[in-house]
């Protein structure tokens, strides 16, 4: 069986012959690190920084390491911003830190050697005047969003080893990332028609470049969806309003992803998940990633004892482990075993592998993984 196959088989609780070792990519720094302590090529590193998960410099990066594959194997569409806006910056601080307008309108703080994510100052999407005159004519429909000759070679499964996964868009974390945590909560009380009709906006185009792909007769293992609206204390958004308004587009997309034969649907949402996993649930959101441990010990087992063998998971191995030792590892793949054996469940790093992670650590995870007895 294939890595493909098997991963089908996996998440719909069948038999299979290998259980797959995943990977979920690195942070670009922690693959510079590893180059210059000798472990992988320059090349590898700087490939990886250039092209990103399953290219050949990622591919050959997981072979040394011991990962079958990376599971962020999704093709895209321009389902957002099209064309994003031009980053400016705005002001140059006596520190090198930079005020800058990013390609989404949103106003971030830049500093200097800071990799994590930017502060947020504001955006530029301040009311129902800019959303109109800024952001609206670039979030219409065109044909030029699907680039169809690029999903042209996906109609041919024979040979396929991984699976490939149709990646549907966002319907609310987007619109996190174009007015910022801050504005997204104001908005809500301050204009609700037109929150209501950003999500629209948004959920309506995300939902013409996935019916527009499937058209093109591509065939996919599964769909995904990215949202990262919750942090370690839960939802950034209210979990009723997140039911009422969005839910509603998540059940349309998914029932369009079944009629063509698409039964696992994912959805990427870092922080504490618990009070929105019933609403994806419910709307055909079967799959969860990367389940991200955290201070809060997020897990599938008790989402599973609450709904049952209707959702599965990817992810939820703890990968602060990588920066210890061997036993610390030993004992993350002993608290997983019992979560695999609950079927539908393939554990995969729960985020990117940050830079203090000791390559010959990752590797000794893989190495066990690779001979786990179920």
């Amino acid at each position: 069986m294939t890595f493909r196959e098997n991963v089908s088989a996996i998440l719909h609780y069948q038999s299979f012959d290998h259980f797959p070792v995943v990977a979920f990519g690195y942070w670009d720094e922690t693959l510079a690190k590893w180059a210059q302590e000798g472990h992988i090529s320059r090349e590898e590193a700087e490939g990886y920084a250039q092209q990103g998960d399953n290219s050949p410099a990622d591919q050959s990066v997981m072979k040394r390491l011991g990962f079958d594959f990376n599971w962020n194997s999704c093709k895209k569409t321009s389902n957002l911003l099209f064309p994003a806006f031009e980053k400016k910056v705005l002001e140059e601080k006596p520190d090198g830190s930079q005020i800058v307008q990013n390609d989404q309108g949103l106003i971030v703080l830049e500093k200097p050697g800071i990799v994590s994510i930017p502060a947020e100052i504001g955006t530029s999407l301040i009311d129902r005047k800019a959303w109109e005159e800024l952001y609206l004519p670039k979030l219409q429909w065109s044909e030029a969003r699907v680039d169809t000759e690029a999903f042209a070679p996906l109609a041919d499964l024979a040979g396929r080893e991984i699976p490939i996964g149709l990646h549907c868009g966002s319907l609310i974390g987007e619109m996190r990332n174009l007015l910022g945590v801050e504005q997204l909560s104001y908005l809500w009380v301050d204009d609700e028609a037109l929150y209501i009709e950003i999500i629209d906006t948004i959920a309506n185009l995300a939902y013409r470049c996935a019916e527009a792909v499937l058209s093109t007769g591509a065939k996919f293992d599964y769909a995904h969806f990215w949202e990262d609206i919750c942090c370690k204390n839960g939802p950034l958004v209210s979990p009723s309003v997140f039911k009422e308004h969005v839910a509603p587009h998540y059940r349309r997309i998914t029932r369009l992803l079944g009629s063509y034969g698409i039964d696992i649907v994912s959805v990427d949402c870092d922080g504490w998940i618990d009070l929105l996993v019933p609403v994806w649930l419910e709307n055909g959101v079967n799959t969860m990633f990367p389940i991200e441990v955290g201070t809060w010990n997020g897990c599938i087992a008790p989402w599973r004892e609450a709904y049952g063998k209707g959702l599965r998971g990817v992810g939820g191995m703890n990968k602060t482990i990588f920066a210890k030792d061997y036993d610390a590892i030993d004992a993350e793949i002993e608290r997983l075993k019992p979560l695999i054996a609950l079927g539908g469940y393939i554990p995969c790093p729960d985020h990117r592998i940050a830079p203090d992670a000791k390559f010959e650590n990752v590797q000794y995870y893989c190495e066990k993984m690779q001979n786990l007895k179920l």
